[in-house]
């Protein structure tokens, strides 16, 4: 199964990027061990009309996959559901059982997901209460990516 990783705006080149990097370069090494064919990362540009809706709007149409029934939807948005580290390795691990192609993983930009990509997407997970920065939470995606790849591999890398 491929994992994808869509999101609005670009790495900036420093510290940011190169913790994102270390970790993704990691995911995509365990998870290649795992049944996870490959593990990508497609940044799109943010909008910048001068209403928010519109930016949302123009932004989940970037994002938005292109419809395949093995494909599964994953946002990451405020509202959305709180996983363990734990239980994001099981997911992960049984939508690669259940033969879905692909899993695409979208973080919004600032001004966070449109309403029409929230409503098609099967999953929608949070990084906790606080806000973080849209950067930031691409970082966490990739550690929790590798986090996930190191709990299905029984690695020591997370420890309860």
């Amino acid at each position: 199964m491929k994992l994808k990783i869509s999101a609005i705006g670009k790495l900036k080149t420093g510290p940011e990027q190169e913790l994102f990097s270390r970790y993704f370069k990691r995911a995509q090494v365990s998870g290649a061990k795992l049944g996870f064919s490959s593990i990508s990362h497609q940044e799109f540009p943010e909008s910048r009309n001068s209403l928010v809706q519109i930016r949302k709007q123009q932004e989940g149409e970037l994002l938005s996959p292109i419809e395949n029934k093995k494909s599964v939807l994953m946002v990451f948005d405020e509202n959305g559901k709180d996983f363990t580290s734990a239980r994001f390795a099981k997911l992960l691990a049984h939508q690669r059982d259940q033969g879905n192609r692909e899993l695409i993983m979208t973080l919004g930009g600032p001004d966070g997901l449109d309403q029409k990509l929230l409503n098609n997407a099967s999953y929608s997970v949070r990084f906790g209460p606080m806000t973080w920065p849209h950067q930031i939470a691409r970082i966490l995606l990739a550690e929790q990516l590798y986090r996930a790849m190191t709990i299905l591999a029984g690695h020591p890398y997370h420890r309860q």
